[in-house]
């Protein structure tokens, strides 16, 4: 069956004006980091965010969560806590400062951080004398957090979010975007997302002191003089005008990728929905998920792996939903709040090819091979 035409689980979609920005590049010369495409791609997200927030662009997402980190003071020793059910590159950056990372289970209703352990976790940190100093809240597959619960509880005791948005451009709660709720907002151009400028990152921000330390740390901090000179440790973080040029091509096309992501969820809950081994991930009201990616939970692992198996036969890549971060090998040592959530998610989750240009008939070959190890 490898002969096959291979379908990705969630592959670059170009637009047609990326190549316009960066032949401009190339024409102009601004080939150094910095140039017109990288202003102009901040001033695109930031028109298509929110007119109150302000965006630097940077090499990844995974940069952006460490100069959050950075700039809401957190230094070696500190406690941070983070949404175990996510991608790694929520975690690492705490370890990047020495920090201790404090790992949350999450709810059902988004698949994301649970408020109620989120508290419990923070009371308990506070009773040994480690209030924590930041919250990762994660948009889970592009499905926002509970917003108004974890912002309430952020309030309450004085604790700042790091809103990661990596999966989640498009989406939005009451009709306010993903990347503007937090006390920093992160996106995420890697090649998978939902548009991307093959890597690179941002960090959003209502704060324009936290973008002008995001842009200096990013620039390997160097001070305001005529000869070379650094008073902080800084970093080679900022997006290349080239890049950014792929960015620019890529905004004027997100609504059409969101709509396009949206409707393959739509398709998949329409042809399997009635199989009530198959559960799918509704949307609360309010919520807007861009459905980065379409994820199912299957009755077993078992009947996960044999899904899975099934398609990869068929040269089709899907992918267990993330490992929680409390059982990584690298992360287990580290304090949890769990009630098995993540766990079974993991266990029973499987993502499926996802891309804005899958056509008909590879969304028709997916759902027919899932159909057969239903009916056989």
């Amino acid at each position: 069956m490898k002969n096959q035409t291979k379908i990705w689980l969630s592959s670059p979609h170009m637009g047609g004006n990326e190549q316009h920005y960066v032949d401009e590049a190339f024409k102009t010369n601004w080939i150094a980091p910095l140039g017109p495409n990288v202003n102009l791609f901040e001033e695109a997200i930031q028109k298509y965010v929110s007119n109150e927030v302000h965006v630097a662009a940077l090499s990844a997402g995974t940069a952006a969560i460490h100069l959050a980190l950075e700039i809401l003071g957190v230094q070696s020793g500190d406690e941070v806590l983070c949404q175990s059910f996510t991608f790694s590159a929520s975690a690492n950056p705490i370890r990047y400062l020495g920090a201790t990372p404090i790992f949350i289970d999450s709810e059902r209703d988004t698949w994301n951080i649970s408020p109620k352990l989120l508290e419990e976790a923070i009371l308990d940190r506070i009773e040994k004398g480690r209030k924590p100093k930041a919250i990762i809240a994660v948009h889970l597959y592009g499905m926002p957090y509970k917003i108004a619960e974890i912002n309430a509880l952020s309030k309450a005791y004085n604790i700042p979010v790091i809103e990661d948005s990596a999966e989640a451009l498009g989406s939005s709660v009451n009709g306010i975007n993903c990347s503007s709720f937090g006390d920093i907002g992160i996106l995420s151009f890697n090649g998978n997302k939902i548009i991307t400028t093959s890597g690179g990152g941002a960090l959003v921000t209502k704060k324009n002191e936290y973008k002008n330390k995001a842009v200096f740390l990013a620039t390997q901090a160097r001070d305001d003089a005529p000869h070379y000179q650094h008073s902080n440790v800084g970093y080679n973080y900022r997006m290349s005008n080239v890049l950014a040029g792929i960015g620019r091509g890529q905004m004027e096309v997100l609504d059409d990728r969101v709509a396009a992501r949206r409707a393959n969820f739509e398709y998949y809950k329409e042809e399997l929905g009635h199989l009530k081994e198959i559960e799918f991930l509704n949307e609360p009201s309010g919520f807007f998920s861009n459905r980065w990616l379409s994820c199912i939970l299957t009755e077993s692992y078992e009947k996960r792996e044999q899904i899975r198996y099934a398609l990869l036969e068929h040269n089709i890549e899907s992918r267990p939903l993330w490992k929680p971060m409390h059982l990584q090998p690298i992360f287990e040592n580290f304090p949890n709040y769990s009630d098995g959530t993540s766990d079974d998610l993991f266990k029973r989750g499987l993502c499926l090819p996802s891309g804005s240009n899958l056509t008909k008939s590879d969304l028709e070959r997916i759902v027919h091979i899932i159909h057969k190890e239903y009916t056989s």
